[in-house]
């Protein structure tokens, strides 16, 4: 297995995920969020890349079928239901609902990320249930980092390392990439999460505007054992086998 990592959205290329099982992370916060939603009964979660094309395909829906979720810049779309706060995605607004989902940087990172021969969803709070996926799975991986408004963004990078530290106890053989051993050492310097992510800039947006309960969840290890995955235009549950 050999593990590589692209930076955000802006740098993902086909040749670098093309026959790769992709892992997308956009901890802060909306693999969070689809991780909580499909873990807390949601059908499925349908990424779109703009507000358009989520209102256009609500169009297909039923009434009391779907939410629409998602944000612009941290802050809820108007008229959408949800915002991007994996908080507000429990058991008794989603179970049994498609979402449907448009954010700055999660999203784009997955509909970027269809040339891939998997495609994975996590975050921290589902860390070692994806590893467990990829040790089970054993071929090569590329986690794509959903990053900030197209560059580099510190809290997918050090979710990224905890994913590749928890594969790194478990198994041996793994090559990794330069950018990988990076984010697996960062980690290992902050495993409590906050010493590090304080000095993200999307850290201090969501402080700015009072998301301190959200940085809270979204910095939890491993609290959900479900897997999203994104596989015909749909994100599903993918629980271990």
């Amino acid at each position: 297995m050999k593990i590589d990592v692209i930076i955000s959205a802006n740098h993902i290329d086909e040749n670098k995920i093309k026959d790769k099982i992709v892992v997308v992370i956009d901890m802060f916060r909306a693999t969070s969020v689809i991780t909580a939603a499909i873990n807390n009964g949601c059908k499925a979660v349908i990424p779109y890349l703009t507000i358009e094309e989520t209102l256009e395909a609500s169009k297909k829906f039923n009434k009391g079928e779907y939410l629409l979720g998602g944000e612009r810049n941290a802050v809820r779309i108007e008229n959408f239901d949800l915002s991007n706060s994996p908080l507000e995605y429990t058991r008794n607004m989603v179970n049994d609902k498609t979402v449907l989902m448009t954010t700055t940087n999660g999203t784009r990172a997955l509909t970027k990320s269809l040339g891939a021969k998997r495609i994975f969803v996590a975050a921290m709070i589902n860390g070692e249930a994806v590893a467990e996926k990829l040790i089970n799975i054993n071929e090569d991986v590329v986690i794509v980092n959903a990053g900030t408004n197209g560059e580099f963004s510190m809290d997918d990078y050090i979710c990224g390392g905890y994913i590749i530290n928890s594969i790194l106890k478990e198994k041996k053989s793994v090559q990794l990439t330069d950018i990988a051993k990076t984010s697996n050492m960062i980690y290992e310097s902050n495993s409590n999460i906050i010493s590090y992510v304080k000095h993200a800039s999307h850290y201090a947006l969501m402080k700015s505007i009072n998301l301190d309960e959200d940085i809270d969840y979204c910095m939890k290890k491993s609290i959900i054992d479900v897997v999203p995955e994104y596989i015909n235009g749909k994100i599903i549950p993918y629980n271990l086998d």
